[in-house]
């Protein structure tokens, strides 16, 4: 059985539906397309691309509309699909005047029957309204929409709106493993509040987020890593996310490296998201414990900017870092191990010289997407250490250390119980665990 934690730290969750067995493949059209038009555009046709999908999945139909004055955003996802079948579903999430909000779904298993070509099933020439007396800017933009425009409402509309809507879709399918698009929203609407989609929180495979309010709004990259091997302290691996967050307002982006060394084997965990930490843009490199014996080091960088956590490799953290020359052997030799799934796999090997004693214990490690703890055993240079020396906080990670010292765990020269290995590091293989940064969606060709 894979443990729960290790479910979660991939993102896996157990209540998907499974293919059904036995039932032939189905070819879908397949593509997506993310777009604000003009308004004078509509109705939209395209075109798509096919594929042949897995054992008992089904061919889906997303189609979504967001009108605003003269700007019409435009969200197309086709392809296959776990999801149950369903007939035609359109729903008039918010109707006019001002911003109005309409998708239509579909879910069916026939070959080629998510054949919806054109936006007419959500589209219909606007009636003449009146205009009112209120005016408010109108935007509909994945950048910013400080140069917006201002409109006069028509009659009905009452406030002003402005927001930020993050649309997310995550399936197994490979055409669809995550769409991240924030869009910054201003235009007309008939009431106040923080409510664009009348509570609406998904709209087939889309999940939507909504964020309001007069500070800043952000978006960060978003993800969470952790690479086990025998030379991460010497070799840069990648450090990417291509997933977004939208972020509450006065949140920052933050991103944070963890390395952790006991000489056979180190740990890398790096988080990228958002950070309620209320600070101004900064960057420090931290080493909690120098060597010789376990080794602890620390990136972390909050910035407040859209997407400014974009470090994509952990030379962030090793081109700042000592590195001096392999020290030679001792006579202690201690138990050494470090895991994060569970319990460790004992090593016993000759500490460094200038280490003299062991160090058992655990770092746990919370927030950045991450909840895990890190079991850590190996030689350090004074009794009673503590890797971290107290720390709490290491950047978007919440860190507790507690730890033993066990004198059982001493082995005296020439009395190793368990086959003697040197203190080294070498080339291995490694484990990487990705959360959150799967492949971005590709636009398919279409026709105004």
């Amino acid at each position: 059985m894979i443990p729960a934690l290790l479910l979660a730290l991939l993102g896996i969750t157990t209540d998907l539906a499974l293919p059904i067995s036995g039932v032939q493949a189905l070819t879908c059209y397949t593509g997506t397309l993310v777009s604000v038009r003009n308004a004078s555009e509509l109705p939209l046709q395209w075109t798509s691309s096919q594929r042949n999908c897995e054992d008992g999945w089904s061919c889906q139909d997303v189609l979504m509309l967001m009108e605003n004055g003269p700007h019409v955003y435009v969200v197309i996802i086709k392809g296959c699909t776990q999801e149950a079948d369903h007939k035609d579903l359109v729903t008039q999430h918010r109707a006019g005047p001002g911003l109005s909000i309409a998708s239509y779904t579909r879910v069916c298993r026939e070959d080629l029957c998510n054949h919806l070509s054109t936006s007419l099933p959500l589209w219909a020439p606007p009636p003449p309204t009146a205009l009112g007396s209120v005016r408010c800017p109108v935007c509909l933009s994945a950048k910013s929409c400080w140069s917006a425009a201002e409109m006069t409402c028509p009659a009905k509309s009452t406030h002003c709106y402005n927001g930020v809507l993050l649309l997310s879709v995550g399936e197994p399918d490979q055409d669809l493993r995550d769409l991240s698009t924030p869009l910054r929203v201003q235009g007309c609407m008939s009431q106040a509040g923080c409510n664009l989609l009348n509570g609406t929180q998904e709209i087939g495979p889309i999940s939507l987020q909504e964020t309001c309010g007069s500070e800043p709004i952000l978006t960060c990259h978003r993800g969470s890593m952790i690479r086990t091997s025998q030379d991460l302290t010497q070799k840069p691996v990648p450090w990417s996310a291509i997933s977004k967050q939208l972020c509450n307002p006065g949140e920052v982006c933050q991103e944070t490296l963890l390395l952790i060394d006991v000489g056979l084997r180190s740990l890398l965990v790096g988080s990228k998201g958002c950070s309620n930490a209320r600070t101004q843009d900064s960057q420090a490199i931290s080493i909690h414990s120098a060597p010789p014996g376990v080794f602890v080091a620390s990136f972390a960088r909050f910035c407040t900017s859209d997407n400014c956590n974009s470090a994509d490799s952990s030379s962030v953290l090793l081109d700042s870092l000592p590195h001096p020359a392999a020290p030679a052997p001792g006579d202690l030799q201690c138990p050494t191990c470090l895991s994060i799934f569970g319990s460790c796999t004992l090593d016993i090997v000759r500490c460094p010289k200038g280490t003299s004693h062991c160090y058992k214990g655990l770092i746990a490690l919370r927030g950045g997407g991450l909840s895990a703890p890190v079991n850590i055993q190996g030689c350090v240079a004074q009794p009673s250490s503590s890797l971290l020396n107290g720390t709490q906080n290491i950047g978007g990670l919440s860190v507790f250390e507690g730890h033993e010292d066990d004198d059982e765990d001493i082995v005296t020269d020439g009395a190793a119980p368990a086959p003697y290995l040197a203190w080294v590091g070498g080339l291995g293989l490694s484990l990487a665990l990705w959360c959150g940064a799967p492949s971005l969606l590709t636009p398919f060709p279409h026709d105004s």
